[in-house]
């Protein structure tokens, strides 16, 4: 992590030196720009979330939704694409990272809910701490943060579904309401992130 107190200090001295040193204004304009060159790119790299995207990460059918992934998600969690989760579906556990209200409207079939501010303790019971988990919500943001957490909670294969619901409906792929049947109905948030939704089929709630 980077001191500020210390890089704030060190820029005092050197321009109290430039100062004394009688460095005429265009010189120290000139070192001071360097150091705040230096100091940028401190910041840039000790930013949480610039984590370079990972070059094998799964397709997706929208590559300006791609390119919004990348730059949102952190990848502290690994991804695993929505048609491999497809045909695995059986085989692992699925958690559905939302609110209540979104996984009430439709979700994938088979998921668990177990939310994001307050995670539902009950969905985890009975399931072994090495058991592979897929976690979803809108996009993966909020799947991710909550992957963090299980893996915090000892869980050590859990995957984040890139694109997540979003790009499983947008492949095609069926989600049921809270009957269990299947619907056409999607919550998308809000109208801004229903935008990466583009299936014309799909009817997004909101």
């Amino acid at each position: 992590m980077l001191n500020w107190y210390l890089i704030v200090k060190k820029a005092g001295g050197l321009l109290t030196t430039w100062g004394k040193a009688r460095y005429s204004f265009s010189q120290i304009k000139d070192y001071t720009m360097r150091y705040l060159s230096m100091v940028i790119g401190l910041l840039m790299l000790g930013r949480p979330g610039c984590t370079q995207p990972p070059e094998d990460r799964p397709p997706v059918n929208n590559p300006e939704f791609d390119q919004k992934l990348s730059r949102m998600l952190q990848f502290s969690a690994p991804v695993i694409g929505v048609q491999e989760v497809r045909d695995i579906q059986e085989e692992v556990y699925i958690f559905d990272a939302r609110e209540q209200e979104e996984f009430d409207v439709s979700h994938i079939e088979g998921a668990k809910f177990l939310g994001y501010k307050d995670l539902n303790s009950e969905a985890l019971e009975g399931v072994p701490k090495d058991a592979k988990l897929v976690l979803y919500c809108s996009v993966g943001y909020r799947s991710e943060k909550v992957a963090e957490k299980l893996k915090g909670k000892g869980y050590t294969q859990v995957y984040n579904m890139y694109g997540s619901i979003f790009e499983w409906v947008n492949e095609g792929y069926p989600v049921v309401g809270p009957d269990g049947k299947p619907t056409r109905k999607v919550h998308t948030y809000n109208a801004k992130w229903g935008k990466w939704v583009d299936r014309p089929d799909v009817e997004k709630v909101w």
